[in-house]
């Protein structure tokens, strides 16, 4: 029987191996929304089996219209309530090019411990613990970068900005280069450039505009790690802002702590599909598949690296 939070970590390590797992064979096979059915199934059958009543509130898939684990979703057999928070294959693009980062991903938190974001954009940073106050949504580029690197004790040559790749962030990617800081654009997977940040693991800050459901998976390991995390929703048009009403979104405008975004006490789940910085993708041996997960708990201040070979 669950009684806490943290004893839920297992079944999400579970629920995110099954869905590595199963996206194995897609890799480099140029098939994105095949990919991610087969790791939604297996997530899904696994989160199914799990001891826990769950309702995910962070779903996966609806902005591209692909196979989804659907927001309100009931999943698990047990009678401890969690909401859940999930991407079983992040880096979809990554996946179906064979390229580094893709990963399957999942929090669980307490009933009412994660922000029911709806499927929109969300403007997000993301800094080392211990640096609260420093970083803010509201800064300038250039501000960021040199409060940051003076709270450090770095000269802003040395210090690492991560930015997604993408047209929208052109102005961030000069305003980068413009301080002299250094630049590491990446293709997808913000949310394990956010736990980059927060694990000190070669990035100091994290900036740009990605989906909010990314950005509470990001919040949940940044809250596990100490990390700092702030996120704002971004709205598009009328039917997105209608989709934040649906999901009681009220202030349009509001500016998300990290502990706003995730509220109460979380888990959470990386495993591998293909090789990462985080974690190594899954690799098939005589003995079976071979699987790295990197679990985090905040309740319990657990941060462990799980590698695991299975028939």
């Amino acid at each position: 029987m669950v009684n806490t939070i943290s004893e839920t970590i297992w079944m999400a390590h579970e629920a995110t191996r099954a869905a590595a797992v199963a996206s194995y064979d897609w890799i480099g096979r140029g098939q994105q929304k095949k990919a991610d059915a087969a790791a939604v199934d297996a997530m899904r059958a696994s989160l199914n089996a799990a001891d826990i009543a769950g309702r995910v509130v962070i779903g996966e898939g609806e902005r591209d219209e692909a196979p989804m684990l659907y927001i309100g979703e009931d999943v698990g057999q047990g009678t401890f309530g969690v909401d859940i928070a999930l991407d079983p294959l992040e880096g979809t693009a990554l996946c179906a090019e064979a390229r580094t980062g893709s990963m399957a991903v999942l929090a669980f938190a307490e009933r009412g411990g994660l922000l029911h974001a709806p499927d929109v954009y969300m403007e997000k940073i993301a800094a080392p613990a211990g640096y609260d106050g420093v970083v803010e949504l509201d800064f300038s580029v250039h501000e960021n970068i040199a409060r940051l690197a003076e709270a450090m004790d770095k000269r802003i040559g040395e210090l690492s900005v991560c930015v997604l790749k993408r047209e929208r962030h052109q102005a961030i990617i000069e305003a980068v280069y413009d301080c002299g800081a250094r630049l590491v654009l990446i293709d997808d997977g913000d949310i394990a450039a956010s736990v980059q940040v927060a694990t000190k693991a070669g990035i100091d800050l994290y900036l740009g505009n990605g989906g909010a459901p990314e950005g509470v998976l990001s919040a949940a390991a940044c809250k596990c790690l100490g990390g700092v995390f702030q996120g704002r929703l971004l709205f598009r048009n009328d039917t997105e802002r209608e989709r934040a009403a649906k999901w009681g979104v009220t202030d349009l405008a509001r500016k998300y702590q990290r502990d706003e975004l995730v509220p109460g006490n979380v888990v959470f789940a990386a495993t591998g599909v293909t090789d990462g910085p985080l974690v190594g993708g899954v690799q098939h041996t005589a003995e079976g598949a071979m699987t790295q997960t990197l679990l985090l708990d905040s309740q319990a201040q657990r941060c462990l690296l799980l590698e695991e070979v299975r028939a």
